[in-house]
């Protein structure tokens, strides 16, 4: 098998995963195959931070609210085991009461994924997939290229442009161009 660098690798269970040593990159494990990402570029963290501090802050204003639903914590590169499958969305909202032992289990209800020139589009449909079909609600990919967003739900994408709404966050919208924005450097 080729994994997202052109490494040539072994199919590895998940217990083999769990004993590679440490590595700068951030690794992930699907069907098998080690997928390794270097570390991502500053516009690219930027955004992932910026959602990550709006979905944390919207989560908590909906708890107070006592709206919250079936969401639980918001979190920034945090890994799920997947059945047998190990993925790091770059932001995720858990179910609320998510399985837990060691890892977090299943798909959160919400995955984040901001894209970078190194994720392929392969890949992307294989994690958007293992998302759905291990009980996540929604995944969004975010392309800063192009500036838009693919919303998945189920078996259904939608593309996003200008605004983005979510069932799982009723009443909240995110102007995409203030969040493309964030990629940005701020001025001194």
């Amino acid at each position: 098998m080729m994994d997202a660098m052109g490494t040539t690798t072994t199919s590895m269970t998940f217990e083999q995963f769990e004993q590679l040593p440490d590595e700068p990159n951030k690794l992930e494990l699907i069907d098998g195959e080690v997928i390794r990402m270097p570390p991502a570029y500053t516009p690219h963290m930027r955004i992932s931070l910026f959602l990550f501090e709006t979905l944390k802050r919207i989560v908590l204003e909906m708890k107070t609210q006592g709206r919250v639903g079936e969401l639980g914590e918001v979190f920034h590169e945090f890994g799920y085991q997947i059945g047998p499958h190990w993925l790091v969305p770059d932001v995720s909202i858990t179910h609320a009461g998510q399985a837990e032992g060691k890892y977090l289990q299943g798909a959160p209800a919400l995955s984040v994924e901001v894209i970078s020139r190194r994720n392929t589009a392969e890949i992307m449909q294989r994690k958007v997939k293992l998302y759905m079909e291990y009980g996540g609600t929604e995944a969004w990919l975010w392309y800063p290229r192009s500036r838009l967003v693919m919303v998945h739900r189920g078996r259904t994408a939608v593309q996003m442009e200008g605004t983005l709404t979510s069932e799982l966050l009723p009443g909240a919208s995110f102007d995409l161009e203030e969040i493309f924005g964030a990629a940005k450097p701020t001025k001194r």
